[in-house]
């Protein structure tokens, strides 16, 4: 069994894979959630394949992170799967599922209604409170383990049709602050990693993605938008036991991206 495992919200794609297959690579057991149909399992199950060809455990949930119920059960699978003293020594969040309409139009199918407001905060920001506090409660977190949530620039800026998710990237940083002073007397950490402009499934779906993604890479003096791997990278180094005074930041991860701004 895998000496440490990190539980990864949005496993199966972007940053969420990227990560999981790096932290197995670097010594950690996977246990990764995914929502996935179909058409875009067979990303899930290479996520899982690559997790095992380091050398390490792969125990994924094919469910909505944002359901109560399948949140709960799903901890109680990985309690069961750790025994009576495991814990998670890494908690990501990287869900990316939000409704990408302006506020403002003149029929209201064009608009953003408030059911799509509501879930949208709640997948990308709300739902990281609640894996937290579930986890808290199985003692799933402990002395050492790290919080980490993918935030983005468009947290302080304007994007078209970007609103709701520039709101709940927001947040999600208000809500790490908040865990990372609740979560201290625990010796729990908790970050948001503000990754550059990166070619990802979910930058794809917003309008204009691609011309946002080529004038990153233009302006950045590393010469390269980020990828998905960059941002792997430093996670697994932040989660070194000798940062655990590190705590409430937003972490850019971006090149020098944000220099050039």
């Amino acid at each position: 069994m895998s000496s440490k495992w990190a539980l990864i919200l949005g496993a199966s794609s972007g940053f969420g894979a990227a990560t999981s297959i790096e932290l197995a690579r670097n010594g950690y057991g996977i246990f990764g959630v995914h929502f996935d149909l179909r058409s875009t399992l067979p990303n899930a199950v290479a996520v899982q394949d690559a997790v095992k060809a380091a050398g390490e455990e792969a125990v994924f949930f094919n469910i909505n992170a944002a359901d109560d119920d399948k949140r709960r059960t799903a901890l109680d699978s990985v309690r069961d799967r750790l025994g009576p003293d495991g814990y998670c020594h890494v908690l990501m969040h990287s869900l990316a599922f939000g409704t990408l309409l302006p506020f403002i139009a003149q029929g209201a199918k064009e608009r953003i209604s408030q059911k799509q407001m509501d879930m949208t905060l709640d997948v990308m920001a709300h739902s990281l409170v609640y894996w937290a506090q579930d986890m808290a409660d199985r003692r799933l977190l402990g002395k050492h383990s790290r919080i980490f949530a993918m935030t983005s620039s468009g947290s302080t800026r304007v994007i078209k049709a970007y609103g709701a998710v520039s709101a709940a990237k927001a947040s999600l940083e208000s809500h790490i602050r908040q865990l990372a002073f609740e979560m201290a007397p625990m010796g729990v950490t908790a970050n948001a990693i503000r990754a550059g402009v990166t070619d990802t499934p979910a930058l794809r779906r917003i309008p204009g993605g691609p011309e946002l993604h080529q004038r990153a890479m233009e302006r950045n003096p590393s010469g390269r938008s980020t990828t998905p791997e960059d941002v792997a990278k430093a996670i697994a180094v932040l989660s070194h036991e000798n940062l655990y005074w590190m705590t409430g930041n937003v972490i850019g991860v971006d090149g020098g991206e944000e220099l050039t701004a």
